[in-house]
């Protein structure tokens, strides 16, 4: 399974589309997961005609668009919980992985945004993930998206940059 995973897209305050590149992996993708930080309802609409099987949670910046702050999907045998990330960068890791630890057993990925930092690491034995900013907003230097292939419980993580 071909997951897409982004974060921070910020439309229209900080960027007024997601690149094209990004579009079509979206597009091609078997699942998306968004992090949080649309800005918008109608970046959220435009994410959701590009992404019918989508998973997405709201940020810090979206206190209107009527998602969670917290979900979990199963995708190819790993629950992978969903959260923004919200709050100091400084225990970033930390925190997300308690929101993964409180949500699901293993075979368990967390997924969040908030920093606009590309990070695949693992914290307390929880593997975290954070896509950066798919529109490059600061304080990102650099426009980034993850996707991730998921079979049988494995995770294998590209990072795309445009």
């Amino acid at each position: 399974m071909d997951v897409a995973i982004i974060a921070d897209t910020h439309i229209p305050s900080r960027a007024q589309r997601l690149p094209d590149a990004f579009r079509e992996r979206i597009r091609g993708a078997d699942h998306v997961i968004h992090a949080g930080d649309f800005d918008s309802k109608g970046a959220l609409a435009d994410l959701r005609d590009l992404a019918p099987d989508l998973t997405a949670v709201a940020g810090n910046m979206d206190p209107r668009v009527g998602l969670p702050s917290i979900t979990a999907v199963e995708l190819g045998g790993v629950t992978f919980v969903v959260t923004h990330g919200t709050g100091s960068p400084r225990d970033w890791g930390l925190r997300v992985a308690r929101i993964v630890e409180a949500e699901a057993t293993r075979p368990r990925v967390g997924v969040a945004g908030h920093t606009h930092e590309v990070t695949d690491s693992v914290e307390n034995g929880v593997r975290l993930l954070n896509p950066g900013s798919a529109t490059g907003a600061a304080p990102a230097d650099r426009t980034t998206m993850m996707t991730a292939a998921v079979a049988d419980g494995d995770v294998d993580v590209t990072v795309h940059e445009v």
